[in-house]
């Protein structure tokens, strides 16, 4: 009986009603860009933990993706949130943190008090020319922000900012950090996060600022950038570098307040992240259907047996399901909407999938899944951290739990 010949995986393409001309064009270009030019790349670095090269973020500056929330008036792509995750998919399918540097650009340190600087930093962030990095978390402070210690003090015109920053990626690459602070401490009757305000610590590349230093924190995954822990002891920043808002969001309230800014912003990292979670998990669903058919025991490919089968098929309904899900939320907020609880849904359980989808893989590949030959171990690597950063799945739920019955 002859062979029958190795069926190939069809990523998958836009779904109706989101699909348009235009999106499945950046579509195809970033798949493209992903399988010839990140794949490589990521094969090489990710095992030795080291940093992906500038060339590739120059490629990435080249397309214009560091841009794609930023407005054409400001030299980006005028695009959306849906756009934004679109690329990110496709870009994490070959390597998370290449679909998370995109992060650090979207207009992120441009909410600045002065509006002609603002739009020159702009500009400069569409051009991949102002990369960044967010310290917002603390040893004692994760989840729970309003709990940061770092204090921010005014001396004239400057802010004298002391304290201990942990998880700033890409920190001592990028351009600048923006640091959440706090001000003063809350009246009383006053919300614990009440004098919270975030700071755009300018640097060059390479290097920490005065007064900075920053200890490597040794990761498991999500290689490809360092991430820190910073000790702050008197960095000045100038009152010109206070900013209205974290992350650069386009669509924020710059009159909302530091802390209160931060809501929208959160909710697109996590539908954001949503995307990322499902292109790992694609990546496995794809490598396990090309396994399974090279991979023969018992005179037969293990793709015959039909327990594998199902796995597989389990697996592949769950991507889709959650990419569903995503555009679906996506949509939502570039449409206006706060999507709060949507948003913590989708982060949530598409993190989760990706952690199982994952794992999964990890056992149809048997003992070779359990070796850096096979990609499959990145997957697993780089998928169980989606369910902690941008919110652990615990305070997803929580957010939905809290907006369905009365707090306790």
């Amino acid at each position: 009986m002859p062979t029958p010949d190795r069926q190939q995986p069809r990523p998958p393409e836009l779904m109706t009603p989101w699909r348009t001309e235009a999106r499945a064009a950046l579509q195809a270009e970033a798949r493209a860009f992903a399988r010839d030019v990140v794949m490589p790349i990521a094969d090489d670095l990710d095992r030795r933990k080291a940093e992906m090269p500038r060339t590739l973020i120059d490629a990435m500056a080249g397309k214009g993706w560091f841009g794609i929330t930023i407005p054409k008036a400001h030299g980006g792509l005028g695009l959306g949130v849906f756009e934004y995750c679109l690329v990110s998919e496709e870009l994490a399918r070959a390597w998370l943190s290449v679909g998370s540097i995109l992060a650090r650009g979207q207009g992120l340190g441009t909410q600045v008090l002065d509006d002609a600087r603002r739009a020159e930093l702009l500009a400069r962030s569409a051009r991949g020319e102002w990369i960044g990095s967010i310290a917002l978390s603390e040893p004692t402070a994760g989840s729970d922000l309003a709990g940061v210690k770092t204090r921010a003090v005014r001396e004239g015109d400057t802010w004298v900012l002391t304290g201990t920053k942990r998880w700033a990626g890409f920190a001592q690459a990028a351009d600048f950090i923006e640091i959440l602070a706090r001000t003063r401490d809350p009246e009383p009757g006053e919300s614990r996060s009440a004098g919270l305000e975030p700071f755009l610590v300018v640097k060059q590349p390479g290097t920490f600022p005065q007064g900075m230093t920053g200890e490597v924190i040794d990761k498991i995954g999500y290689h490809g950038f360092l991430t820190f822990e910073l000790a702050l002891d008197r960095v000045r920043v100038p009152e010109s570098d206070r900013l209205t808002g974290l992350y650069g969001d386009q669509g924020a309230d710059a009159d909302a307040g530091g802390f209160a800014s931060v809501q929208r912003g959160l909710n697109i990292a996590r539908v954001h992240t949503a995307a990322r979670a499902v292109g790992v998990a694609r990546a496995a669903v794809e490598d396990c259907q090309l396994y399974l058919q090279e991979r023969e025991q018992f005179g037969h490919p293990i793709g015959d047996f039909q327990a594998l089968r199902f796995a597989l098929a389990d697996m592949a309904a769950e991507v889709t399901q959650a990419r569903a899900f995503w555009q679906q939320v996506a949509h939502l907020l570039d449409a206006g909407e706060a999507a709060e609880s949507e948003s913590a849904m989708v982060k949530l359980l598409a993190t989760e999938m990706a952690v199982r989808v994952t794992n999964q893989a990890m056992q149809l590949h048997g003992g070779n899944g359990y070796t850096t030959e096979r990609r499959v171990e990145r997957y697993w690597r780089d998928a169980r951290l989606t369910t902690i950063f941008e919110g652990t799945s615990e305070i997803q739920r929580r957010i939905v739990s809290d907006r369905m019955l009365p707090r306790p």
